[in-house]
């Protein structure tokens, strides 16, 4: 939560000095503000910080678009944050696989906020890949590769390797 938030701000050309905390058993991200009552969780917080940058984009442009971006950061928050089993994490790339299989982008054909913390939401997991399993969620790969390259995206996260070509060809 709160290391997803800092590299976000980063991403965002926001200047560091916000002050992150956890609350409870779920470690719910929280937000010290200077002025009234602090922002609580991570897709609040992340929508909070777009504004603050003036990024508004990221939110999605339309209102089907902002819906879809919305959908997607409740998916992440609902979805990964809660996965900790192997069968969760297969339907989560079985689902994501599916959803991206026919898009470039999870809100379609633009970058968004929903990508940035579903990548940053699923780091963890794809560096765990093997080769078979990167095979299997093709179009996941794709998206997350793509992602990782995207400008200012991956920070410090360890680059996740895609293998762009079969290990056996007929080539000669």
């Amino acid at each position: 939560g709160a290391a997803e938030l800092e590299l976000l701000e980063r991403l965002l050309g926001l200047p560091a000095g916000n002050k992150y905390g956890v609350q409870g058993e779920r470690k719910v991200p929280v937000l010290q503000t200077n002025n009234g009552p602090g922002l609580t969780g991570l897709m609040t917080i992340a929508a909070h910080l777009v504004r603050q940058a003036k990024k508004d984009q990221l939110l999605g442009s339309t209102a089907e678009e902002k819906a879809v971006v919305q959908q997607w950061l409740e998916y992440r928050v609902t979805r990964i944050n809660g996965s900790s089993s192997k069968e969760d994490t297969r339907i989560i790339l079985k689902d994501l696989n599916m959803h991206l299989e026919d898009k470039v982008y999870l809100a379609g054909n633009i970058f968004t906020l929903a990508d940035i913390l579903m990548y940053y939401g699923l780091h963890h997991i794809m560096v765990d890949l093997t080769v078979q399993e990167k095979e299997k969620y093709l179009n996941v790969s794709r998206w997350f590769n793509h992602i990782q390259h995207y400008p200012g995206v991956r920070q410090h996260l360890s680059n996740v390797v895609f293998i762009k070509n079969r290990l056996y060809t007929n080539a000669h």
